[in-house]
């Protein structure tokens, strides 16, 4: 085989290659824009959360040294306004945060699929004994004890997958803050239940996904 024979081959592959290459590429494009396509024409809406209640077993601080216990149940519930999409809920950890502090440990939800315009409830336990904390938190939990409400945030922080048809979606970091005034004092307080309280709320969250 000549030199100019061989040029030749090679300049053959190479076109060959571009040709695959090219190939591959728009058919990735091609995916791409049909998945956008899809998403754009259903319109998938970000699931929307509420907190219902909270149980109040343990709520207490002490000043030398600052320490937090907490001891608490809450109900959870989740809302998939999509009628074409169904949501994966993975780990999905929640807990309590008290101005700005982390108060309680992160409680793992159990994983879960959500259909169209269904609603799924939780009713974990969240615990926090005796957590160190800075001597302005415990400060300002005892006045607000005195006035007879606290305002928690209860927090859910994980990950959620899009479902269509037979599609499944990555995944998506999803963060959820649901405010909680925790009211004691009545006529407005809790149900006293032996040596707990229950407090209703019925708080919507804000949900970023």
């Amino acid at each position: 085989m000549t030199a100019k024979e061989c040029d030749h081959h090679e300049e053959e592959e190479h076109r060959l290659y571009r040709q695959l290459f090219s190939l591959f590429l728009g058919f990735i494009v091609l995916v791409l824009f049909i998945i956008f396509l899809v998403f754009l024409i259903l319109r998938p809406s970000k699931p929307a959360f509420v907190i219902r209640d909270a149980t109040i077993y343990q709520f207490n601080a002490s000043s030398m040294p600052s320490l937090l216990t907490t001891d608490m149940q809450v109900t959870l519930s989740s809302r998939n306004p999509n009628e074409r999409i169904g949501i994966y809920y993975q780990k999905l950890d929640i807990y309590a945060s008290y101005r700005g502090q982390q108060i309680t440990l992160p409680t793992l939800l159990p994983d879960s699929y959500q259909g169209h315009k269904e609603v799924i409830d939780w009713s974990p336990f969240l615990y926090g004994s005796a957590v160190p904390v800075s001597p302005f938190l415990t400060s300002a939990l005892e006045q607000d004890q005195n006035t007879g409400s606290v305002l928690v945030n209860i927090k859910v922080d994980g990950n959620v997958k899009w479902k269509v048809g037979t599609w499944i979606s990555g995944k998506y970091r999803l963060h959820v803050n649901c405010p909680a005034l925790l009211v004691f004092k009545e006529p407005i307080g809790g149900i006293a239940a032996g040596p707990s309280m229950k407090i209703q709320i019925t708080q919507h969250c804000t949900v970023d996904v």
